[in-house]
């Protein structure tokens, strides 16, 4: 009964078809008569983008190949034999049609699932059944059609006052120049050259984001899930690499006791082979750990970007690095925005950026859709001298939350043996830059790092750039202190 009803206001209701023709599908139909007026129908309106006539509709069904005279003339009655009945309330047929809609996509999706467990299924495996299952449950009718911007002042104001849920830095120009940390449904990548120090950035940053309570997940393909856990131990309990593995048991776990009564958040370490694992192998790790562990991640950390594999390009497209990693970047974005959180990842800058004092993204190496693709990119700038000092410059090359010309570059203290980062002193930011407080005070900022000609030289000399002061830790700032596990 449903289903001739919903064809029939489908024909004669253009307002109802408006509303519910994008979320039909031609499965959901039982009878095989209806299911070829509806396939009918579909043809049409994507021709002509209106509901067809009867007449019309007949027309269409004449020219199909696939009914022998019986159906046709089935099909025919059928058309003849739809009617509505104009005092029927038109919400509650938008509303039964979305719950025929959800029943219809649930009922096939278990089918599927079923076909999928017994191996009759090529196309998918047994990691998309959840992902199969929650598309079908969230089946929605969408009624809004967009944002009117003279009628919606109120809805905009109220937007630009609400105050955002965001992952906190430890790390003070980190929150000043992402407004307070970063935003869910967002990628952050980090560039640096080999060994530059991206694995310790973002092992910081996942120590950071526990010990401001907030569940982490890091996702290694490069390092083992132990070794991950050994730079994060020597992190939260301020000692070296070294002395995270001299530690008697007994002393181990006190620390480690201490720390997980102070931090309600989780930290889970999940380690795939090199290129081996894409979105989709993402997808359903993030399933099973909401079902089996009850953990769902505020933050994911991704070590690292170029070596993910691509669900979607595969064989010979694969080959170019361009389409590949871009390919890899918007699936692990779309990975962030489904699931509601921010993910941090790296990837390498390009031979040219090796000798160079000064980076920008044409430096990104393999793939430039990185660059299109992630909403904050930070340059990490690292030389002898500048470890030998203990510091890292961190430049701005991409910003959606900010202005690059706020603290574009600034230097962070980093302690290698104990896998930190910390606020380096005030004066270690004086030479590099000053904060801009007005357009003419800009661009007498800026002209500092100009030579005389104009020339492209770098901002500033990697040699002799940290000589100009020292950096002192300043502590770990959040739920923790230095030296509270010690």
């Amino acid at each position: 009964m449903i289903e001739k009803t919903i064809l029939s206001n489908l024909i004669y209701n253009e307002d109802y078809c408006r509303k519910v023709f994008p979320y039909i599908k031609e499965e959901y139909f039982d009878d095989n008569s209806l299911r070829k007026i509806f396939s009918t129908y579909t043809e049409y309106m994507n021709q002509y983008k209106e509901p067809p006539s009867t007449e019309a509709l007949k027309i269409y069904i004449d020219k199909r190949k696939d009914l022998n005279e019986s159906s046709y003339k089935d099909v025919v009655n059928l058309i003849d034999e739809l009617v509505v009945d104009k005092t029927t309330n038109g919400q509650f047929l938008v509303d039964e049609t979305e719950k025929f809609c959800q029943d219809k996509d649930l009922y096939n999706s278990i089918r599927k699932a079923i076909l999928i467990l017994d191996g009759q299924d090529k196309e998918y495996d047994k990691g998309a059944i959840p992902k199969l299952l929650s598309d079908s449950l969230g089946i929605s009718f969408d009624t809004n059609i967009g944002h009117d911007f003279l009628e919606d002042v109120e809805d905009r104001h109220k937007y630009y006052h609400r105050r955002d849920e965001r992952i906190p830095f430890d790390i003070e120009l980190l929150n000043k120049v992402t407004k307070g940390g970063l935003p869910r449904k967002s990628m952050t990548v980090l560039l640096a050259t080999t060994g530059g120090g991206k694995s310790l950035v973002k092992c910081h940053m996942a120590a950071s984001s526990l010990l401001f309570g907030k569940n982490v997940l890091y996702v290694t393909m490069e390092l083992a899930e132990q070794e991950v856990a050994r730079r994060i131990d020597a992190n939260i309990m301020d000692i070296t690499l070294d002395e995270v593995k001299e530690l008697p048991l007994d002393v181990f776990e006190k620390k480690m006791s201490v720390f997980k009564g102070k931090t309600p958040g989780k930290l889970i370490i999940k380690e795939y082979p090199t290129a081996s694992a894409h979105a989709g192998h993402f997808r359903h790790l993030l399933n099973e750990l909401r079902l089996k562990k009850n953990f769902v991640p505020d933050v994911i950390f991704l070590d690292y970007l170029n070596i993910c594999a691509s669900s979607r390009v595969k064989g010979a497209a694969a080959a170019n690095s361009y389409t590949l990693v871009k390919s890899i970047a918007e699936e692990v974005r779309g990975l962030a925005m489904e699931f509601n959180v921010a993910i941090v990842t790296s990837s390498q800058f390009n031979r040219s950026a090796y000798d160079s004092s000064d980076v920008e993204l044409s430096n990104t190496s393999e793939s430039m859709g990185i660059t299109h693709t992630a909403d904050a990119i930070f340059g990490l700038v690292t030389s002898e001298d500048l470890e030998s000092r203990g510091q890292i410059i961190f430049k701005q090359l991409k910003n959606r939350w900010g202005d690059l010309g706020h603290y574009r570059r600034f230097v962070v203290g980093i302690d290698r043996a104990k896998m930190k980062l910390f606020d380096a002193e005030e004066s270690a930011q004086k030479t590099l830059f000053k904060e801009p407080q007005d357009d003419k005070k800009q661009k007498r900022n800026d002209s500092k790092f100009k030579s005389s000609d104009d020339s492209d030289e770098s901002v500033f000399d990697k040699s002799t750039f940290s000589q100009q002061w020292d950096i002192k830790p300043k502590g770990k700032k959040g739920l923790f202190e230095v030296g509270d596990l010690q």
